[in-house]
């Protein structure tokens, strides 16, 4: 069985240049975001054709927001955040949100989650921060690496 091929930089540019992608996110926790939309828009540089960026209310609205418009884009990249809190709450956004987006996933839809869970503020802080752990730019590698397969395979929507 041969050994999984690691993807250089260089070799961003073989995706198709025309491809539309939309950022999704839910800017709820507000500095959070902004990590993650940096890190994400850092990994994308100029050499993935066409971004839009699409602001919804929280992490649970952002699988919807995806399949309301799955039609118009080739990929998308998931950002927000979901931080445990004293109530049952953030089991039921974190399950949710993550069941939804693999539901999407599996009909054929490209999604990079970067739907961060977190037990406090200050994991969220380092999980997005594109110096530390860069959780937005780690979505753009997911999201690209099923880009690729589609395109090799050329998987229909």
């Amino acid at each position: 069985m041969p050994k999984n091929k690691i993807i250089k930089k260089k070799e961003r540019s073989s995706l198709n240049g025309k491809m539309k992608i939309a950022i999704v996110g839910s800017p709820y926790y507000r500095t959070v975001y902004k990590n993650l939309l940096k890190g994400a828009l850092n990994e994308l540089g100029n050499h993935y054709g066409n971004k839009e960026i699409i602001n919804v209310e929280g992490a649970l609205e952002i699988p919807t927001a995806i399949n309301l418009i799955k039609y118009n884009f080739d990929g998308f990249i998931a950002l927000g955040c979901v931080v445990r809190g004293e109530t049952n709450h953030y089991d039921i956004v974190a399950e949710n949100s993550a069941q939804a987006i693999t539901k999407l996933g599996l009909e054929g839809i490209c999604i990079g989650n970067g739907i961060i869970t977190v037990n406090n503020y200050s994991q969220a802080i380092e999980r997005s921060d594109p110096k530390i752990k860069n959780k937005g730019g780690d979505a753009v590698k997911a999201l690209v690496s099923l880009l690729r397969l589609k395109q090799k395979y050329k998987v229909v929507k």
